[in-house]
């Protein structure tokens, strides 16, 4: 006989030891001043473009996507592993109360999304709709945490399910009544939104319908999707620190590959240099990253009116980029024959430094045509020369003294 309760204390308890360990490695000193300076700067410019907000802004369709995705995605956290599948299946119908309680954990971890994106969204929608007032807003927001109750069980009940496609179209369905729901509602036609209602609950009902006909859960599929889960909190937590029991995905990326190596010379002391190439590209962790960086700050400095602010977000994700980019350094370092290739060490650290210069040149080059494009050719010179300086001195002093 199995106590759920104590056996949920204890799989609750080895997760929480589990994430708090790397948790602590991402919200470093580094990170918090970067994103510290970022949402300030975010924040100030977003109430200085709200004065100026056009009439016809969708705001109504960005408030439905944004509550109407919060109430849609609503995963469940049920913490089984592997040896759960041969040990713990034939006790399943012991495991009401661990089940419950995976419900709660899940639904209460989630919350914390809803309130950032609420209070991010509210400057906004009270711009857009001030006739409305606060009162309306918070009964939105009331109504995002009860479909979201309702979202989740339905996802629950799926989880019995085990063709992809229906799962798919249960997803995309619910999502799409989740958004027209929220769409009436963030303009006062409530009578839209509670038909709109009554399908969504119809939908619910009937996902409970297909659910009855299951002989029980698909512990396979429980298991795959939290070690999905674990597995992106883990390479998130790469970025930052050694995560050892990491499985890494490799995708081929033929053509990146290709264009990376083909002029590099067939030698000794290229070893490394060919390795790092190949590594930033096929790894499922650094390319994605590098590109995600670029992006966002891209964002900030083509939307930011300042010109100094524009080049402090440029220099700040040079920072961030060649900071996340150290990884590299110790991502082949549990595979031993390494160690026998008949190549020096300090060939190893200099190709990791010069690849790193070269993915920050091209990185400050891109933020530099953002200026032109606007043509803004103070900031160009300030960025290329600034950026590129800044560049090799935390290249060569910074992330040389760390690569030991």
């Amino acid at each position: 006989m199995i106590n759920s309760r104590e056996f949920w204390t204890r799989r609750f308890s080895e997760h929480m030891k589990e994430t708090s360990r790397y948790l602590k490695y991402i919200f470093n000193g580094h990170i918090a001043v970067a994103m510290l300076f970022f949402i300030s700067a975010l924040a100030y410019y977003y109430q200085q473009w709200l004065q100026d907000l056009p009439e016809d802004f969708p705001t109504a369709w960005i408030i439905a996507a944004a509550f109407g995705f919060m109430a849609s995605y609503s995963p469940v956290r049920t913490l089984l592993q592997e040896p759960d599948l041969v040990f713990l299946l034939p006790a399943e119908y012991q495991l009401g109360d661990y089940f419950k309680r995976c419900l709660y954990y899940s639904y209460f971890v989630q919350l914390y999304v809803i309130f950032l994106i609420s209070a991010s969204l509210g400057p906004l929608y009270f711009a857009s709709y001030p006739q409305l007032g606060t009162q309306h807003y918070l009964m939105m927001i009331g109504i995002v945490l009860i479909v979201k109750v309702w979202n989740m069980i339905s996802n629950w009940w799926m989880l019995k399910e085990r063709n992809p496609r229906t799962r798919f179209v249960d997803q995309v369905v619910k999502a799409l009544l989740n958004i027209a729901i929220f769409y009436f509602l963030a303009q006062g036609e409530w009578i839209f939104a509670s038909i709109i209602t009554v399908l969504l609950v119809g939908v619910v009902m009937y996902t409970y319908t297909l659910a009855r006909r299951k002989a029980g859960l698909a512990w396979d599929l429980l298991v795959e999707k939290d070690q999905q889960r674990m597995r992106t909190f883990y390479r998130i937590a790469n970025m930052f620190t050694d995560v050892p029991h990491l499985k890494n995905t490799v995708k081929k990326r033929h053509a990146l590959v290709t264009a990376l190596v083909k002029g590099m010379a067939y030698r000794q002391d290229q070893t490394f240099a060919y390795l790092y190439r190949i590594t930033f590209i096929r790894s499922s962790d650094y390319l994605g990253m590098y590109l995600r960086l670029i992006v966002i700050g891209g964002l900030a400095i083509w939307f930011v009116p300042n010109i100094w602010v524009k080049i402090s977000f440029a220099i700040l994700f040079l920072y961030l980029s060649a900071f996340q980019m150290m990884t590299l350094w110790n991502h082949h370092r549990t595979i031993a024959w390494l160690d026998l290739y008949p190549v020096k060490n300090e060939w190893k650290k200099k190709a990791l430094l010069t690849w790193l210069q070269q993915i920050m040149f091209f990185q400050t080059f891109l933020f530099g045509l953002l200026f032109l494009a606007q043509w803004n050719l103070l900031g160009l010179v300030i960025v290329w020369i600034g950026g590129s300086v800044f560049s090799y001195l935390f290249i060569q002093s910074y992330v040389n003294q760390k690569l030991t």
